[in-house]
């Protein structure tokens, strides 16, 4: 009993310390900028919606919207494509060298992004798309690979096998099995993997700027790092503006989110 009460307190203390910087963002983001210099308290003392209108203007929210979903979009679509093709494979088809080629994918889980960061950017410019929207999108997909594959490999062999031997015996086709049998059943894990390629993706922040030049092409989290050059940053504008960028991520898992609890339950269960 001690030892639970123990736990919960434990994780009552977790989940204050991880909870109250997001809770101060969201109260100055409706403070005007003296208050949110005073620090003071939570609740704002005059709760005012300018801020947001006064951002969505400086951070020229629309375009900086679009790209990040064009960015977004592609890498978790490459993703899902690429990775559930490959993890079939992995799970149910025979082939020399598969699990040399699987262990080569799961070891790359250990590989820090950071210390690929130079090579990436040299290989985007002698394939002549560094500082497009493409050249981000193939890292991104790329980067992915390792935990997708564990994921959705994991998956696919929780899939029975006589249900393969039936649709082969009927005379479905390799991609008509993998399409009508495999994919509906672990539609838990192709959200999870879903979901943990747009989040990252969505606030990446330093493949970006190293990728990206043109501010016409800049995501969200560039554009709000250029509210921050200046030299009287306004932190209102700042929390409004991170504020804006974080509800899309937020509606989008509380949507999805009994999907990717499952998924991550099969994976480990696989």
């Amino acid at each position: 009993m001690k030892a639970r009460v123990l736990a919960y307190v434990i994780l009552g203390v977790y989940t204050i310390i991880s909870v109250y910087p997001f809770a101060w963002m969201v109260s100055g983001a409706f403070k005007d900028s003296a208050e949110v210099l005073r620090g003071g308290n939570l609740i704002p003392e005059n709760p005012t919606f300018d801020t947001f209108a006064r951002t969505w203007g400086e951070l020229d929210f629309l375009r900086y919207f679009g790209n990040s979903l064009i960015v977004t979009g592609g890498t978790t679509i490459g993703v899902l494509v690429i990775y559930s093709l490959a993890s079939y494979a992995f799970a149910v088809l025979k082939f020399p060298g598969r699990k040399a080629i699987y262990t080569g994918f799961i070891a790359l889980l250990f590989v820090p992004g950071i210390t690929v960061l130079l090579p990436v950017v040299i290989l985007q410019g002698e394939l002549g798309v560094l500082g497009t929207h493409f050249g981000v999108i193939l890292p991104f997909v790329n980067g992915t690979a390792p935990l997708s594959i564990l994921l959705l490999t994991n998956g696919f062999r929780s899939v029975p096998a006589e249900l393969r031997e039936s649709a082969r015996c009927d005379g479905a086709s390799e991609l008509r099995t993998f399409l009508s049998i495999y994919l509906p059943v672990c539609r838990p894990a192709l959200v999870t993997i879903a979901l943990l390629t747009a989040v990252p993706t969505w606030n990446e922040y330093v493949l970006t700027r190293v990728s990206l030049s043109d501010p016409a092409t800049y995501t969200l989290p560039l554009g709000l790092q250029s509210l921050t050059a200046t030299t009287s940053p306004q932190y209102n504008v700042i929390m409004a503006a991170s504020l804006i960028i974080v509800i899309p991520v937020i509606v989008l898992f509380v949507l999805l989110q009994r999907y990717f609890i499952n998924g991550l339950v099969g994976a480990v269960k696989g």
